[in-house]
């Protein structure tokens, strides 16, 4: 019953700036965390960032300070900013959410939207 939408991936040049939005709706859930996983070409799914509900944020190593998780509690909507993107971020981004339903934990995902860092 909970969808996540993905929105905002494209195309965009090194050292530009990109936001990626993901939605969680539906009914009957509280969220507990909320973030995002992305995989390159070749490689094996990575983890970038997650936001707690709480407000408190971790960032993989890859992406600290160049990136930044925010979330909007009321709409279940959680953004990725994306400053000063380089090639090596092109990926597949996956939005995931960690929620509680019926009191049990549950972790759904996102279709995933791509990246692409180029000049």
């Amino acid at each position: 019953q909970v969808q996540l939408v993905e929105s905002g991936g494209g195309l965009v040049q090194p050292g530009g700036s990109l936001r990626l939005s993901c939605a969680a709706s539906g009914s009957g859930f509280s969220v507990n965390v909320m973030g995002w996983y992305r995989q390159a070409p070749g490689k094996q799914r990575d983890w970038v960032a997650a936001i707690i509900s709480d407000g408190s944020t971790n960032y993989a190593d890859s992406v600290k300070g160049r990136f930044t998780l925010s979330r909007d509690n009321a709409e279940n909507t959680v953004y990725l900013q994306m400053n000063s993107p380089q090639p090596e971020d092109t990926a597949v981004y996956y939005c995931y959410a960690e929620v509680v339903r019926s009191q049990r934990a549950f972790t759904y995902w996102g279709q995933g939207t791509q990246v692409t860092v180029s000049s």
